[in-house]
């Protein structure tokens, strides 16, 4: 048996798509950090651990663990009025709680977030990252929130002068140059060199630019130990665990961490073919990678969206990316610190910038609009706008709160009732009632037993009406079996709901 044997068969792209999610990976690993109010080795250890211990268990396989910054404003209060050494206890409880939500099955409901939610809190981010990582450009930091970013960025680009090039001049010619080189690469590349992603041309093209006219601007830093970070808590720390608000805190960490990652972990899917989430099975991971986190005396982790995003777009296929990511970023932070310490921030934050915009899905919004009406595009405009004016969590909640609205006009009706037959190489499903939010999780349940090989008869003769959370479900579910080979047949008496499937 040869090593060839012994690997997967996307090693390659795995290997590459690993090298980009970790470029994108390091400066958001140590920009968490000290937005969080600890120093940046701490980001680095999580990071290392999402990729080595939470990828190597997640259910979501192309989906990346790491700090992130949603929690950043949370840690950051919790370290100003705990202290450093109560992070550690927290996270072990906030750790243990997500651990437990996965074991008891709790994570099948996040499957019930409307796709409206999803795509509206991915647009949000996107827009975060696209007005925050736009001052990095610059040499500059970005401001505390998402409408004080905004406000400042035409002043940015006044301030520049053609007579008196300074480090904010400078920088902001590599971030050109690396998004210009980016995007030229993915349209001219050829056929041959396919999966070289455009951000790696970008970041490489960048840094050599910046290096070969010795350009004075802001450079990645690398911490001298990461062994020397890990700072397990001490018995005093523990102690702490006896203020209740230590312990409510553990449990809006714990509570957010989840939503964040089932939200992103649900994204994820949407980008690609491959397999679903399992979601209590992420959960326990992320349980076991907190836990681990608080061990360490390290940030808080989640499945993060835009790295997870550069995962799924650099071409990853396995769970081997991800893992590999938290290989790099071991491996070059502790044998070759001068590398990291030659890239540009402006260069990395062009990269970033890219990958905010393209997450701001406009063709979405119009599909939404098209198969189902007003009210989907309402919740993607109302979830975006919140998580941009005020945090990720309210804007998921108000998503979900809206969605809610769709279950008035069937709410004489909120039952559904699911019949599977099996008869030879045919399953027979039949749905009578009202296919909700609500009822997903029976839903899902049922079609995810459906054996893999099987010819397919849905028969909503019975169905009632249907939201647009469960008829995307089961167009995604009717869509990939299609794919696949396998035959899905519709019938029903009722052709507007049969049409939503079809």
């Amino acid at each position: 048996m040869t090593l060839k044997d012994l690997l997967p068969a996307s090693i390659g792209r795995d290997a590459v798509a690993s090298f980009v999610v970790f470029l994108v990976a390091m400066p958001l690993c140590m920009g968490i950090a000290v937005a969080s109010g600890v120093p940046p080795e701490k980001g680095l250890i999580t990071g290392i651990i999402g990729g080595l211990v939470v990828g190597a268990f997640s259910g979501s396989p192309l989906q990346v663990s790491g700090p992130a910054a949603g929690l950043a404003v949370i840690v950051f209060e919790l370290v100003r009025d705990k202290g450093l050494s109560a992070l550690g206890p927290i996270l072990l409880v906030a750790g243990l709680i997500q651990l437990a939500a996965g074991v008891f099955r709790l994570g099948g409901w996040f499957r019930a977030i409307s796709p409206a939610v999803v795509h509206g809190m991915l647009a949000g981010i996107g827009v975060l990252i696209v007005v925050g990582q736009y001052h990095v450009l610059f040499d500059a930091k970005p401001l505390p929130s998402g409408p004080e970013n905004l406000a400042a960025m035409p002043g940015r680009l006044l301030g520049l002068s053609a007579f008196n090039v300074a480090a904010a001049e400078m920088a902001f010619a590599v971030g050109v140059v690396t998004i210009a080189a980016m995007l030229a690469w993915e349209k001219l590349r050829p056929a041959r060199l396919k999966l070289i992603p455009g951000a790696l041309i970008g970041v490489v093209v960048g840094t050599l630019t910046s290096v070969l006219l010795g350009l004075d601007v802001t450079r990645v830093d690398v911490p001298d130990s990461i062994v020397a970070a890990i700072v397990p808590p001490s018995g005093s720390a523990m102690a702490q665990l006896l203020d209740p608000a230590v312990l409510a805190a553990a449990l809006a960490i714990a509570f957010i961490a989840s939503a964040e990652t089932l939200l992103s972990a649900a994204a994820v899917d949407r980008m690609h073919d491959g397999v679903r989430t399992d979601y209590n099975k992420e959960l326990r991971a992320q349980g076991i990678g907190n836990m681990l986190c608080g061990a360490a005396g390290a940030l808080p982790m989640t499945g993060v969206i835009v790295r997870s995003s550069a995962n799924v777009q650099a071409g990853a296929v396995s769970r081997a990316s991800t893992m590999l990511h938290g290989v790099w970023i071991l491996g070059f932070v502790a044998l070759l610190p001068w590398l990291l310490e030659a890239m540009p921030m402006a260069a990395l934050a062009a990269i970033l910038v890219v990958t905010g915009w393209r997450l701001v899905s406009l063709a979405h919004v119009r599909h939404l609009f098209h198969g189902y009406g007003y009210m989907p595009v309402l919740i993607w405009a109302a979830t975006l706008a919140v998580v941009v004016m005020e945090d990720l969590l309210t804007g998921v909640l108000v998503g979900i709160g809206l969605s809610l609205l769709e279950l008035v006009p069937h709410r004489r009706r909120l039952g559904l009732t699911v019949a599977r037959s099996d008869e030879g190489t045919v399953s027979a499903l039949t749905l009578d009632g009202t296919a909700t939010l609500l009822t997903l999780p029976k839903l899902t349940d049922a079609i995810d037993k459906v054996p893999a090989d099987a010819h397919v008869r849905l028969d909503v003769s019975g169905l009632q009406g249907a939201d647009h959370t469960t008829a995307e479900m089961l167009r995604d579910w009717i869509a990939r079996r299609r794919a696949g080979g396998m035959p899905v047949e519709v019938t029903g008496t009722h052709p507007r709901v049969a049409a939503l499937f079809a």
